[in-house]
């Protein structure tokens, strides 16, 4: 199976760079093919990952005894890699733990970047597991035009960010590669790079000739914090805990890399629980860009800058006239309001009635973007005002390195 999984990868990898493939999709790049939309039906057939269906969903709302978070019920986390196996291991009473993160590029993220925090602090909530976030400051140093220094400023301005989502902290390790990486880390890392040559990895990764070393030695970081024992100040003893990582699959790569790894190294392959991208505000051809600062709702924008991105580039399904519009209703597929609103508002019943009343052409644009304007400004302000409470102190807590409350994984 292991080799089996190596050589889709390599098809995948020799695809993904060629002229003429419809959709490119991997760490770097997401795009479609003469601006198209990404779909994701042939991007799990292509990867090999599953669909999550409702019979999980349900499942999660009955093992948790809690509603399950729209992301879930909505389908923005969709597929999936051995997350029910995850679950079996749960229902016998065997814990797991929570690994995702993020690369440090800008100053403040965009509404893009907390969907899987946001998701990912209801799964600890949810499940009463641990968590480890990853800040790839040496992967934006590698890849963006940044010194080491800007590298590891941004990544603490995001920390910043990540604590204001709310996570339990006697359950939560957030630690900085150019910090951190060391140790039984290291030794993890040089154990998966010895098992992947420089042809899978180009492979999997699309790399050439033009990428210097450094790109092409980063992903065993990014695969073994899926391994418990790459934190034994955390989980000595515990080198048998499953891993779960919440992600964007477009970080699918990674992950196949080390599964097909951690098997001859003597670990659990690690599951996955993968979301789609967030769309630009401009219209759904990929995923928001945080160098377009028009493309994205960041959680430092104001009310006025939100309420004018949102009136001025948020692309409307609506037709072209009012009279047009009442008689033809909007085109729900393409409107970017509409899509933001099943992201962010809650209420599934309110959702529902806008999307009826919008198609059918008795709610106007104008209408819609009003009620998306306030359901985004108050997200971004509450983010605001936790953030405002993240001090020094409280940012420490959750770099410290003790061992994460014990309880939660025995």
């Amino acid at each position: 199976m292991a080799a089996v999984e190596i050589k889709e990868e390599r098809e995948v990898g020799a695809k993904a760079g060629g002229e003429e493939e419809e959709q490119i999709v991997n760490p770097w790049e997401v795009s479609a093919k003469d601006g198209g939309k990404i779909d994701y039906d042939k991007l799990i057939d292509r990867f090999g990952c599953q669909r999550l269906d409702q019979s999980l969903v349900e499942r999660v709302e009955r093992l948790t005894s809690r509603p399950a978070h729209v992301f879930l019920r909505r389908g923005v986390f969709f597929a999936h890699r051995d997350f029910n196996d995850i679950l079996d291991a749960y229902e016998r009473g065997d814990k797991f733990y929570l690994y995702t993160g993020r690369g440090p590029s800008s100053e403040a993220l965009h509404l893009g970047h907390l969907i899987p925090f946001m998701f990912t602090k209801y799964l600890q909530d949810a499940f009463k597991v641990p968590l480890v976030i990853q800040l790839t400051d040496d992967e934006k140093f590698l890849w963006k035009n940044l010194t080491i220094e800007e590298s590891r400023r941004l990544a603490r301005e995001n920390a910043k960010d990540i604590i204001a989502c709310g996570f339990d902290v006697s359950k939560t390790f957030i630690f900085s590669d150019f910090d951190y990486v060391g140790g039984a880390f290291y030794r993890n890392m040089v154990n998966v790079a010895k098992r992947v040559t420089y042809n899978q990895a180009v492979g999997i990764f699309g790399f050439t000739g033009e990428d210097h070393i450094g790109k092409v030695s980063f992903p065993p970081v990014q695969a073994v914090p899926s391994f418990p024992s790459s934190f034994p100040h955390l989980f000595s003893g515990k080198e048998n805990l499953r891993c779960l990582i919440p992600c964007a699959i477009d970080q699918d790569p990674y992950f196949r890399m080390t599964r097909d790894v951690a098997p001859r190294i003597g670990y659990h392959k690690p599951a996955l629980i993968e979301s789609s991208f967030f769309p630009a505000l401009q219209g759904e051809n990929g995923k928001m860009s945080a160098s377009d600062p028009n493309s994205a709702i960041y959680v430092t924008d104001s009310a006025k800058e939100i309420k004018t991105k949102v009136n001025r580039y948020a692309f409307s399904g609506g037709q072209d006239s009012v009279e047009k519009h009442r008689q033809l209703g909007a085109n729900l597929e393409v409107d970017i309001p509409i899509k933001y609103l099943s992201f962010f508002l809650d209420d599934d019943v309110e959702l529902e009635h806008i999307k009826k009343e919008y198609g059918a052409g008795r709610m106007l644009t104008g209408e819609v973007k009003q009620r998306l304007v306030e359901v985004l400004t108050e997200l971004v302000e509450r983010h605001r005002r936790a953030r405002a409470s993240v001090t020094d102190e409280v940012c420490i807590l959750h770099y410290a390195l003790f061992s994460i409350d014990v309880h939660v994984v025995n």
